[in-house]
């Protein structure tokens, strides 16, 4: 049963005169987080690894060779704390998938870089991980999907202004 559907329908009987559709958008929008959420997650931890770990790596490995940068980039592209970020990145250090050194460029800072188990594993996770989201995505058609996709990027974009 549609989550979204059932509450809306509930409101319009209770309040037949307010316009739900903000409403309905925004529980869309936020039980297919969610349960979106929560698919990754699972994938992630089938894997070895939480999704936030992920994020790391991947962000590690898109930025190019040499795979490698510092903390305060880290965790401005990911919109976590820096204490979280540090949490993240002992785990990703203990498990041998990166590295911390000294930064040349400035001697108060370090570098986070993937080591080579780091880059195996994002070369071999990075498909399989698309190949998930596409699953999920798998109730729209490419043409829908393209389409959600812009006016995503639309709404997030209009959110960033504010």
């Amino acid at each position: 049963m549609n989550r979204v559907k059932s509450a809306i329908a509930q409101w319009q009987r209770e309040l037949p005169s307010l316009d739900l559709l903000p409403m309905e958008v925004v529980g869309y929008l936020k039980t297919s987080q969610l349960i979106t959420r929560n698919q990754l997650e699972a994938f992630f931890k089938a894997h070895g690894l939480q999704l936030g770990e992920f994020d790391v790596l991947a962000t590690l490995r898109r930025a190019g060779a040499p795979y490698a940068l510092t903390p305060t980039q880290l965790f401005g592209t990911l919109m976590v704390s820096s204490g979280g970020m540090t949490n993240r990145l002992d785990r990703l250090e203990r498990a041998g998938l990166i590295v911390r050194t000294p930064n040349p460029e400035d001697r108060r800072g370090t570098l986070v870089s993937l080591t080579e188990q780091g880059l195996e594993m994002m070369n071999r996770l990075v498909p399989l991980h698309v190949e998930n989201e596409a699953r999920l995505l798998s109730a729209l058609s490419r043409e829908e999907q393209e389409t959600l996709g812009r006016l995503l990027g639309k709404l997030l974009d209009g959110l960033e202004v504010e």
